[in-house]
């Protein structure tokens, strides 16, 4: 399954056309994406170190985030940005308060918003290929590849930790992929008063497309 077979929308042209405008923004809060999800990957590690296959596997996801994060922050050292401190994307913090609090269930759904994220990141790098310099738009092209990889990694371990549960209907997989991806889909397509890398449409360009604030 392809990111885009698998996410319920494409990120709005509200928001791609707001890039180049916030650039400065998009790199530094890409850069910060970029260690959440290494931490992301370390915190699971540290929760489920009963389960070695997860353990290796996220052990290399988490080095090659570090690794982008590293890159990222080289680019914003060429271009003379700041790295500097910006509030962080309403995107993630509202996806995981879905997330069940019982195991297995909560297992399952942080593998489900660990893939969703991963691919709408990947989803976003392919967007912005198009309207960036050549620089950004072959670092960001480089990208690709590594996103469809973990946005893979977490959806097996969700299929392979439902499967492996004592019952695999409680959880219900598809149900929660069906509920996260709906809300992927309502916060990149509604307005967002702050412009991130996760971010939804910019509100100023909402009032332009008739939505109301």
């Amino acid at each position: 399954m392809t990111i885009d077979d698998f996410l319920y929308c494409q990120t709005p042209l509200g928001w791609v056309d707001a890039v180049n405008d916030n650039l400065d923004i998009l790199l530094i809060d890409h850069a910060n994406c970029e260690k959440k999800a290494a931490s992301t990957a370390l915190n699971l590690m540290y929760r489920y170190g009963d389960k070695p296959d997860m353990l290796l596997q996220l052990s290399k996801l988490a080095r090659e985030e570090l690794r982008h994060f590293e890159q990222v922050v080289g680019l914003l050292n060429v271009r003379g940005i700041e790295y500097v401190n910006v509030s962080s994307a309403r995107y993630a913090g509202e996806l995981r308060k879905g997330v069940r609090t019982h195991e297995p269930a909560r297992l399952v759904d942080m593998m489900v918003v660990s893939a969703i994220v991963e691919a709408r990141s990947g989803e976003r790098f392919e967007r912005v290929i198009p309207v960036l310099d050549n620089q950004l738009a072959d670092f960001y092209g480089s990208l690709l590849k590594s996103e469809a990889r973990h946005f893979k990694i977490y959806l097996d371990f969700a299929e392979q930790y439902t499967a492996s549960a004592a019952n695999p209907l409680a959880i219900d997989l598809e149900a929660r992929i069906a509920f996260f991806l709906a809300e992927d889909q309502r916060l990149v397509e509604s307005p967002d008063p702050d412009f991130r890398f996760h971010s939804g449409v910019p509100a100023v360009e909402a009032v332009g497309i008739g939505l109301r604030l």
